[in-house]
């Protein structure tokens, strides 16, 4: 029951992690009909482990450079395309999905579909950091809406953003928006593409049955009051390409209200005036970072 689903894994110097990811695609219950990884130009002998797994299935594209989970979900899913997925099943290479996982993603979806009039453009699992503990930093943000399908019956909500955490896709929607944005390198890519694919459609769906695990170190949500020398170079990246969106797909009031929200999380957390100049220089940036998504059927 693969319903042509592409699995589009993007990887970076985490074997370890990968090897779990790998086995709890390929153990679904409806298991994708392509398992798609995009190799950043690991150096931890991600490579070599890939070549040597013999699951026909498989599908890797080894890159001679990093390219972030930006260009690597774009590079995936156009893969994906080519191969002919209908549903475009995004993870990072640290995301545990339930064995059912995409079973009842896609069912969840589909059932959506039939009350929503103006049709899903995604669908996301429930993301949890643990067992028992919701990933704060995964948690999608609902729409205004996000009762309707639950009052119906249906263990969906209705959500405006999802993380590339067990996130779903359709055909129809990487035709009609195109690939994330390849140069965001990090951070908002997911985001961005998922408030660009609801525009002029409607929300999606978060189906709380299908679940995942996020395995990362701690389970806070990052904002901008966290920012330190070890982190600053992610939160640079987050500051641009939000920015850039809100004031490219947005509008000039969406963006200095992005600034002013970031300058007030900033000295709420008290960051360093050296690591604040950093991140106002990036959302000076983003007046003329504008990038453009790349067609899957341009020709």
């Amino acid at each position: 029951m693969s319903q042509r689903a592409a699995a589009v894994i993007v990887t970076y110097n985490r074997l370890d992690k990968l090897k779990t990811v790998l086995e709890s695609v390929f153990g679904q219950t409806a298991p994708p009909e392509w398992v798609v990884v995009v190799d950043n130009a690991s150096m931890d002998g991600t490579a070599e482990y890939l070549r040597s797994r013999t699951e026909t299935t498989l599908d890797v594209t080894y890159l001679s450079e990093n390219t972030g989970g930006a260009g690597g979900f774009a590079t995936g899913m156009k893969r994906a395309y080519d191969l002919g997925a209908e549903y475009f099943w995004l993870m990072d290479d640290d995301c545990y999905p339930a064995e059912d996982s995409l079973e009842k993603l896609i069912a969840g979806h589909d059932e959506a579909m039939v009350t929503m009039p103006g049709g899903v453009p995604f669908a996301c699992s429930l993301v949890y950091f643990d067992d028992t503990e919701i990933a704060e930093m995964n948690i999608a943000a609902p729409d205004w809406k996000w009762a309707k399908l639950w009052g119906k019956g249906q263990r969906s909500v209705l959500v405006e953003t999802c993380s590339f955490v067990s996130a779903l896709y359709t055909r129809a929607t990487v035709e009609r928006i195109g690939l994330p944005f390849r140069e965001y390198f990090i951070w908002f890519d997911d985001a961005a593409y998922a408030l660009l694919a609801g525009r002029g459609i409607g929300p999606g769906v978060c189906v709380l049955d299908s679940k995942a695990i996020h395995d990362t170190p701690t389970n806070i949500a990052g904002d901008f009051s966290r920012i330190d020398d070890q982190n600053v170079w992610k939160f640079a990246y987050g500051a641009r390409n939000e920015a850039s969106f809100h004031l490219h797909h947005g509008s000039v009031l969406a963006y200095l209200r992005f600034v002013a929200r970031t300058t007030i999380l900033m000295h709420r957390g008290r960051v360093s005036w050296k690591l604040r100049r950093r991140i106002f220089g990036r959302l000076m940036a983003a007046l003329t970072f504008n990038p453009t998504a790349e067609r899957v059927n341009a020709r």
